[in-house]
């Protein structure tokens, strides 16, 4: 799925007009077809909080929009850069886990331990 594939099927779940949404997020009507079709990679700022708030994402899927718009832009999700810019041992941790190419499963377990905490 791409940011621009996502955001297509969730206005249309909506029955939303490409049109009436780009008014909406005050953005062209070719821009955002042109993002729909992939044919632009996602915008920067905040279009992506934006566009999450019109569609009425929930958390999860917010965070898929985060991860899709980062993907089409070749870069880390918008809300991830400040945290781990902020946090020595979060760098330390992403370096060691790309050195030894930590599983899927291990990244898991790790996420498991730490929600876990939370309780």
């Amino acid at each position: 799925m791409t940011f621009g594939a996502f955001i297509s099927a969730r206005r249309k779940d909506l029955k939303l007009n490409l049109r009436e949404t780009a008014k909406h997020l005050k953005i062209a009507y070719g821009y955002l077809s042109d993002i729909e079709q992939s044919r632009r990679p996602a915008p920067d700022g905040d279009f992506v909080d934006r566009i999450s708030a019109f569609l009425q994402l929930d958390k999860k899927e917010h965070e898929l929009l985060l991860d899709l718009a980062a993907k089409s832009r070749n870069t880390v999700s918008a809300d991830l850069p400040d945290y781990i810019m902020e946090k020595d041992i979060v760098r330390a941790a992403l370096r060691v886990a790309k050195e030894v190419d930590a599983t899927d499963e291990e990244w898991q377990a790790f996420m498991e331990m730490l929600k876990n905490r939370q309780r």
